[in-house]
């Protein structure tokens, strides 16, 4: 399989040189390469946990086959490595790959490369001196030199100030939802237009549902299905393929992330915003065009409930008013980054990061303003480009940060050898969060 595959421990010692909270494609590609690396880590959370209980079942991703896989420093189990084992069908494009497949991927891979995954759930994670203190739910404590975030997208869902005020009875979000089989029968209304509101609304429908669908959006622009393999030269200088779709611009948020993270970051926020927006995929069009109704170039004003059932108010460009009835309604309005919404994240930590528009603030290291604490995945895109929303973003990401992490860790190791014990800098040193 290539290198071989080393970890070191350092039993004497009660602080970790690195600790991963989070165990989906972005922790478990870095902690393969941390483990390649031979740096001292531990690795926290349920494997592809937000996969396995905030996507539909039946889901379908919009990566194509060849932008899918989590990263080996050998590339020794890619998606593709995977399929051929298990007979599964794949082509690196134009097969939709199953969220079955993907996970159920993800988990081998974790047990191949990340074997000592501990499935903790972190409750805590404050600074002290010297690091950072991690909590569980067991009660347990760890205590590490450095902390990489990668817990994605799962506590950033966004629901529209117009559905907030619905309890989770009448009103949710579409993370909310892995099993569909209990909205057989009753009537839902899925809001809005990216690939979560047209997966949500086919797979409702499958399962019989009543549903509609209704969006700001005047028309929904499913995505492209992929061309022929062989292209004309012209062809191929004009619109580059990349792993995030054709074009040159395309092409250089998905090759070049530290480019992008020179670019000025009125910039960097602008391309963010408006690339690569939750456009539905082109396999989504048939299971929906003609079978859903579609409310488009809509907005609620209203939502409120009446005899146990949502009446939403909507509003058309025109003024034009009317009410929609339903039994519930799916909020698919995807996901904002936001640190406060992290639960573990003690608050007087997270008043040290310097955060714009409620995101950290990135080193071309992905370390943020507080010495020693790092972000991934989606929290880093506003930093590294819209890159880092995709699984395809783990790659660059486990390659850069661990060449980076393991230096650190070098380092750290060398000035404990000549340095106080870290229990004797415990015992005379307060352990009061890091400034």
């Amino acid at each position: 399989m290539g290198k071989t595959m080393k970890k070191m421990r350092h039993p004497c010692r009660s602080i970790v040189d690195v600790a991963i909270v989070g165990a989906g494609p972005y922790g478990l590609s870095l902690a393969a390469h941390l483990r390649a690396l031979g740096v001292d880590f531990r690795i926290f959370g349920h494997p592809m946990h937000t996969w396995l209980t905030q996507m539909p079942r039946g889901m379908r991703l919009k990566s194509e086959g060849f932008a899918s896989s989590l990263y080996d420093p050998d590339s020794a189990l890619t998606l593709a490595h995977y399929c051929e084992l298990k007979g599964i069908p794949y082509a690196d494009a134009g097969v939709p790959v199953s969220l079955d497949t993907f996970v159920s991927y993800g988990l081998e891979f974790q047990r191949r490369f990340v074997p000592d995954l501990e499935r903790k759930l972190v409750v805590s994670l404050q600074g002290i001196a010297g690091g950072f203190r991690i909590g569980f739910a067991d009660g347990d404590v760890v205590d590490a030199r450095q902390v990489v975030v990668a817990v994605g997208i799962s506590h950033f869902g966004y629901v529209p100030a117009e559905l907030s005020a619905l309890s989770e009875e009448f009103a949710s979000h579409s993370s909310k939802h892995s099993v569909l089989d209990g909205f057989k029968g009753r009537e839902v209304i899925v809001v809005g237009a990216g690939a979560s509101a047209l997966d949500l609304a086919a797979l409702l429908h499958q399962v019989g549902a009543s549903v509609q669908l209704l969006a700001r959006k005047p028309s929904i622009r499913f995505h492209d299905p992929p061309g022929p393999r062989s292209r004309p030269l012209f062809e191929r200088i004009r619109l580059p393929m990349s792993g995030l779709g054709s074009g040159w611009r395309l092409l250089f948020i998905a090759h070049a992330p530290q480019l992008f993270h020179l670019l000025p970051e009125r910039i960097r926020l602008e391309v963010v915003r408006r690339t690569l927006g939750p456009a539905p995929a082109w396999f989504t069009k048939e299971p929906v065009v003609g079978k859903v109704p579609l409310h488009l170039g809509v907005h609620i004003t209203q939502a409120a409930v009446q005899n146990g059932r949502v009446h939403l108010q909507i509003t058309d460009s025109a003024g034009a008013c009317r009410t929609l009835v339903c039994d519930h309604v799916i909020a698919a309005t995807g996901y904002r980054v936001d640190l406060r919404r992290l639960p573990f994240l003690d608050s007087s930590l997270r008043a040290h990061i310097r955060c714009v528009e409620q995101s950290p603030v990135l080193s071309s290291r992905f370390e943020s303003s507080v010495p020693g604490l790092y972000f991934v995945g989606a929290s880093a895109a506003n930093s590294f480009g819209p890159l880092l929303r995709f699984a395809l973003g783990a790659g660059f990401t486990a390659r850069r940060l661990s060449r980076h992490l393991e230096r650190s860790a070098s380092r750290e190791y060398a000035r404990s050898q000549s340095a106080p014990s870290v229990q004797a800098l415990e015992g005379s040193r307060s352990l009061d969060v890091i400034p």
